[in-house]
Parts: structure tokens; C-alpha cells; sequence
């Protein structure tokens, strides 16, 4: 069973513990120090608890260091997120993940303890921006050190062929890790040179932002 910990009911805070609590095998604290949020959530949580989120005593009651992960959601100041966070660092929290507001604040976050910062009105934009430049492009996962892991849809100059002959490697310089394959609907993990791209597939390939945003182009400039 895995413990997690909602400190700050945003709504982005609000729509993470609702997903999290959807699972059976998962615990969600949610925390927040207005009680009108908490209620809003108190059916549909392991846990609702109203309380300052900045006070040390407050976060030690609520076993920290059992939690899986504490994930911060404070706002629209930037001061609240930030003692949080480092208290929870001193109290021994495991992951701590914290939203930030802005990219200062996510330097800071991050400075004073922050495993991992979400800065959702940035990341979503990027997302956004990256689909609407690539056509093909239905999701992606920035990696550290440059590379990614994206979803494309298959252009119609690979439909019918196998990944041999479309030369992925060779070509563009990036990997086909998976294919989703949605007729029938199954997944198929690090496929063979043989595996013939139908039109309803869906490749996760993998390598650095520059070799992807490589292939696209070239994707483009062929329709």
C-alpha cells in the first residue's frame, strides 16, 4: 500500500489526490488549512485533514516518514511552499515534489529540499507548444541529459513497412522502444526489426530533443 501525502489544496492539488485515490492500493493524506477545500474532498480521500501545512508539529503528526511521497501544493504565495518543503526535508520525508509558481521559486524549491518541481503552467505550455509544431507528436517525456521519450503517430510513408525498412536508426538516429497497437489492443516492448507499422499504431521513440525535433521536420517536409 502506498502513502501519499497532499499538502495544499490548489486545484491542481485537488485533481492529484482525487487520481491518486482512485486506486485501491493507495493512501492519500489531504491537507489543507481551509476547511471549505478539505470538505470539498473528505468522501473521496483516505485521510482529510485541515491544518497549517507550515507548522513542523502539524507535518510531524501526520507520519512523514512513512509517507511514499509529500507533494506540495501551495499558492499563490511563494513563502508557504517554501517552509513547507523545507521542513518536510528535516523531518525526513522521502520524495518530496512541490509546485512552483515560477522558475525562480523552482530554484528555490529545489535549494531548499524539493526531490522534484512541477511547474504545471510552464510544462503544460511546452506540451502544448511541442504538439501543435509536430504533427505526428501525441505525448512526450522530457529525460535528463537531452533525451525524451515521445508518442507518434505513424505517418502514411511507414504504414505497411517493417522497422527494418524504415531505418529508424539509420535515418533519424532514434529508437522504437514500444508500439502500441491499438488493433488488437496490446503493447508490444522493444519490437522486432520484422514488426510491420499499421496505420492505428502508436511508436514510443526514444533519443535526444535534437534527433526527434530531426525526425519531425523531415516527417513534415514529406507529407
Amino acid at each position: 500500500m502506498k502513502k501519499f501525502a497532499i499538502i495544499g489544496l490548489s486545484s491542481f492539488g485537488i485533481n492529484l489526490a482525487l487520481t491518486l485515490a482512485r486506486h485501491s492500493d493507495v493512501e492519500v493524506i489531504a491537507i489543507d488549512e481551509d476547511e471549505r477545500k478539505v470538505n470539498q474532498i473528505k468522501d473521496l480521500v483516505t485521510r482529510p485533514v485541515t491544518m497549517d501545512g507550515t507548522n513542523r508539529e502539524n507535518l510531524e503528526s501526520i507520519g512523514i516518514k512513512e509517507m511514499d511521497c509529500v507533494v506540495v501544493s501551495m499558492g499563490p504565495s511563494l513563502e508557504p511552499s517554501i517552509i513547507a518543503v523545507h521542513l518536510l526535508k528535516e523531518l525526513g520525508a522521502r520524495k518530496i515534489i512541490a509546485k512552483a509558481l515560477s522558475e525562480d521559486h523552482e530554484k528555490i524549491l529545489i535549494l531548499v529540499g524539493a526531490t522534484e518541481v512541477s511547474y504545471p503552467e510552464r510544462d503544460v505550455a511546452r506540451k502544448i507548444g511541442s504538439r501543435l509544431r509536430f504533427d505526428n507528436l501525441l505525448d512526450y517525456l522530457p529525460i535528463e541529459s537531452g533525451f525524451m521519450i515521445q508518442e507518434i503517430a505513424p505517418p502514411d510513408s511507414f504504414v505497411g513497412k517493417t522497422l527494418a525498412e524504415i531505418h529508424f536508426r539509420q535515418k533519424y538516429n532514434v529508437t522504437v522502444i514500444a508500439i502500441k497497437s491499438l488493433i488488437p489492443e496490446e503493447t508490444h516492448i522493444n519490437p522486432g526489426a520484422d514488426f510491420v507499422v499499421k496505420e492505428s499504431d502508436i511508436l514510443l521513440v526514444f533519443g535526444t530533443e535534437d534527433d526527434i525535433s530531426k525526425l519531425h521536420k523531415r516527417l513534415n517536409n514529406a507529407r
